[in-house]
């Protein structure tokens, strides 16, 4: 492997991914495991991300797993998830705010509690987890790091009947953007990942969509990616290869929005 070929790599580094259990998340902490991270994964329920952790940890070429049960909206679950994390590997280097989810409705029809939830989840769990593991970052032997937020294409154009989570998503690209600004100084690099449709457990019950009706990732005109397209992005903007990138949302989608039929069929535009 030559020089600029490391660069892109992930080796050594220690990774924090939340919302592993399945979809994204997932395939992000398989991805930055094969690389050679060492990933701690967490998801509301223990059973789901043990099986995660269990079969990265059989990879013997592959970093290290540790799968803890979290809810991102609780601060003490997450103070525990990244102590657990420093425990276990020495410190953090690398944040994926992954966590996330929604529901479609019109906004008249959203109650306040809909509304908090789903900001909770995607905003709220995202200051969470980035406040605390960013302490960790600054506090450790070789202070900095880098965080990688997932927002959407929703956080970016209209999205009818999400506005909840429309709206969270958006945040999220500002504060992606204000926080690279403020942690600069501190050696921590803070982007954004805002992905199209992508095949995930949640679409592929919501549109009936397996394996066998997924085009190849090496097709251009895609209206639909896979969850590599997206861990792709990911682990290139945590690697040194990313070093000049800094408060950066990438839109990672196939074909253009006025074109994605499936998208329209969600209101996923």
């Amino acid at each position: 492997m030559s020089l600029h070929q490391a660069e892109f790599g992930v080796e050594g580094k220690r990774a924090i991914v939340t919302g592993a259990s399945q979809g994204i998340g997932r395939t992000v902490a398989e991805t930055l495991a094969t690389g050679g991270a060492d990933v701690a994964i967490c998801s509301r329920s223990q059973d789901r991300v043990d099986p995660v952790a269990e079969g990265i940890n059989e990879d013997p070429d592959a970093g290290d797993a540790l799968a803890v049960e979290c809810n991102v909206r609780d601060r003490d679950d997450v103070e525990a998830f990244v102590q657990a994390t420093v425990e276990e590997f020495g410190g953090v280097d690398v944040l994926v705010n992954n966590a996330g989810g929604e529901f479609v409705a019109a906004f008249d029809d959203i109650s306040p509690n809909g509304w908090e939830a789903i900001v909770d989840l995607n905003l709220t769990g995202t200051f969470h987890c980035t406040q605390v593991a960013g302490r960790a970052m600054r506090e450790g032997d070789d202070p900095g790091g880098t965080v990688v937020n997932m927002s959407s294409v929703n956080g970016q154009h209209a999205a009818p009947n999400e506005s909840h989570y429309s709206a969270a998503k958006a945040a999220i690209i500002r504060l992606t953007e204000t926080l690279s600004v403020e942690w600069a100084d501190h050696g921590i690099r803070v982007n954004c990942v805002a992905p199209g449709l992508v095949q995930t457990p949640g679409v592929a019950e919501t549109l009936g969509i397996d394996e066998s009706d997924m085009p190849p990732r090496d097709q251009v005109n895609r209206r639909i990616g896979h969850t590599e397209d997206i861990a792709d992005v990911v682990q290139f903007l945590a690697s040194p290869a990313a070093a000049f990138v800094d408060g950066e949302t990438y839109t990672v989608k196939g074909v253009p929005r006025a074109g994605n039929a499936m998208s329209a069929d969600l209101g996923l535009q």
